[in-house]
């Protein structure tokens, strides 16, 4: 656990304040403070977990995580897909974090003593920026976070984004490595939250972002962005993340100090409960409980009573109970532990783990079936490796993130569990989702990385798993007919032609036809507007 004492005074006044609109001016300009950028980092760093918890949440809601549970009410667009521009609010979070990370930039550029926090800030503003074109498509890139000089900012086609991504990312690790170099400089391990200063870790990182940019960029589909540079750095052999990037100012069970997930979805630091009005969809057990792949140490990891677990399809009997009401616990049904007071430090398996368990930036698991991906379709990346070894690495790895406790130890045996999952309970012809050895062609490799990194991604990071359906149509849905373990279409959905049933995409939120309407997209509707990537 990181002790960063005078951080969680930070952390606890940036909580206590609204987020701003990306317009909006966060100094006044006639009376202009100033924030030494160290200080700023590890607030932004936080607060990304925030916006990530978001993400999260819309991506479990459109991507068939989670369903409506019985008696609740106001699920409405959700379960219809009759997206209004106020459905999410995705954008403003991200892009006040983003002008968090701008600062930094600004007032640390051509500064050789903050080289490093330059670089992290510039890394961060990548993660940010691909957020917000996976998830809305064209959005302002190249004239926004300028204040005042920009107030209504061009949008950039997303591809045109994202071939500027991988420029910013080769800079940032450009300048690492002359950090590196120089004797000295200013230290960053205790403002760094993430990987406490470990620079390699940070270009690992970086990376990562590069290789998801250019595997979505690519596509199995065609080239849809002409990047500069498609090469990595090869950051002494060990070139991508092979452990999860966790965001850990020093969670704990206390007002303003919780892990955001559970704040939300498992209990307040009184030990209120959180949000109950979801449930597991039907679609989403039937990758652990045998229906489509047999999983039971990730399921007994991720759910809370896994094999009696109530569960749903979404928009199933809309107004009515579909589950009873009682039988969403407290804490949850993604909250495994056996305490269900709220009151707990923090000592679980699983997704949640607890309110001091760090928040995951990118997990150890989606990188790894990144490189999968790259070695099938091939990407040239360095590291020696193969889709075989980089697929199986990624199942471990998600087996080990929900095993991990708050503490970093890991209780069970994750390389055997997920040996067994992979060998064993799930060998053969026909198994190849699990089975790597027994796909047959690039296809079958592709789907089998795919849905296994959607699986891996289940309520940790469901808009990846989102992107990635949108992208590649896998996991695989049935179009007709339709059945709660076939497909995560809602029931009540007659908005769409598309033979899934499914939405594309989400609309711009409000404040941008309030503040830019000069520049924002017009005929944007959810279920014909692709992003830019996906089929």
């Amino acid at each position: 656990m990181k002790r960063l004492s005078i951080l969680i005074f930070i952390v606890a006044a940036m909580f206590m304040v609204a987020c701003n609109n990306y317009l909006d001016i966060n100094t006044n300009p006639n009376s202009p403070t100033s924030v030494t950028p160290n200080l700023v980092l590890p607030q932004a760093l936080t607060a990304t977990s925030f916006v990530l918890n978001g993400y999260n949440t819309y991506g479990s809601q459109l991507g068939g995580n989670v369903s409506n549970a019985g008696g609740y009410g106001g699920f409405n667009e959700y379960v219809t897909y009759s997206y209004t521009s106020g459905s999410w609010n995705m954008w403003s979070p991200t892009y006040d974090n983003l002008e968090d990370y701008q600062y930094i930039i600004d007032k640390t550029k051509g500064d050789a003593a903050n080289i490093y926090f330059n670089a992290v800030a510039t890394i961060m503003r990548v993660h940010g920026f691909q957020l917000l074109v996976d998830a809305y498509n064209d959005v302002p890139y190249s004239h926004a976070l300028k204040g005042a000089s920009d107030l209504t900012p061009i949008y950039d086609k997303g591809s045109d984004v994202y071939a500027g991504l991988a420029v910013e990312l080769d800079s940032a690790m450009a300048r690492i490595n002359r950090g590196n170099a120089m004797a000295t400089k200013n230290p960053i391990d205790k403002y760094d939250v993430v990987f406490s200063g470990d620079m390699s870790k940070w270009m690992q990182l970086a990376n990562t972002l590069k290789l998801k940019l250019i595997v979505r960029g690519l596509n199995n589909s065609g080239t849809k962005v002409a990047f500069a540079n498609t090469s990595f750095d090869p950051n002494g052999g060990a070139p991508f993340l092979t452990t999860d990037a966790l965001i850990n100012p020093g969670f704990a069970r206390d007002i303003n100090r919780q892990n955001p997930a559970w704040n939300n979805w498992a209990y307040s630091y009184t030990g209120t409960a959180g949000n109950k009005a979801w449930v597991p969809t039907l679609w989403m057990l039937s990758w652990y409980d045998g229906t489509n792949l047999k999983d039971p140490g990730r399921g007994a990891a991720t759910f809370f009573e896994f094999g009696t677990i109530p569960s749903n399809q979404i928009g199933n009997q809309l107004g009515r109970e579909t589950v009873d009401a009682p039988k969403c616990p407290t804490g949850g049904r993604w909250y495994p532990g056996a305490d269900r007071t709220g009151t707990s430090a923090g000592n679980s398996k699983g997704v949640l783990k607890g309110p001091n368990a760090g928040y995951p930036l990118m997990t150890g698991a989606e990188s790894y079936f990144l490189q999968a991906e790259a070695y099938v379709t091939g990407i040239v990346i360095p590291g020696g490796g193969n889709d075989v070894t980089s697929f199986r690495n990624g199942v471990t790895a998600s087996f080990t993130f929900l095993y991990t406790l708050p503490n970093l130890s890991v209780s069970g045996t994750p390389a055997a569990d997920a040996a067994t999952y992979m060998d064993v309970t799930n060998a053969g012809a026909g198994k190849y989702l699990a089975d790597y050895s027994s796909a047959s062609g690039n296809l079958q490799k592709l789907e089998a990385i795919i849905t296994q990194k959607y699986i891996a991604l289940n309520y940790i990071h469901s808009h990846e798993g989102w992107n990635e359906f949108r992208r590649t149509g896998y996991p695989k849905v049935v179009e007709s007919p339709r059945t709660a373990t076939n497909s995560f279409a809602s029931l009540v959905s007659n908005q769409t032609a598309r033979p899934d049933g499914l939405p594309t995409r989400v609309p711009y939120p409000t404040s941008e036809a309030q503040y830019n309407p000069a520049n924002l997209p017009s005929g944007i509707d959810p279920f014909t507007k692709l992003i830019f990537w996906a089929k």
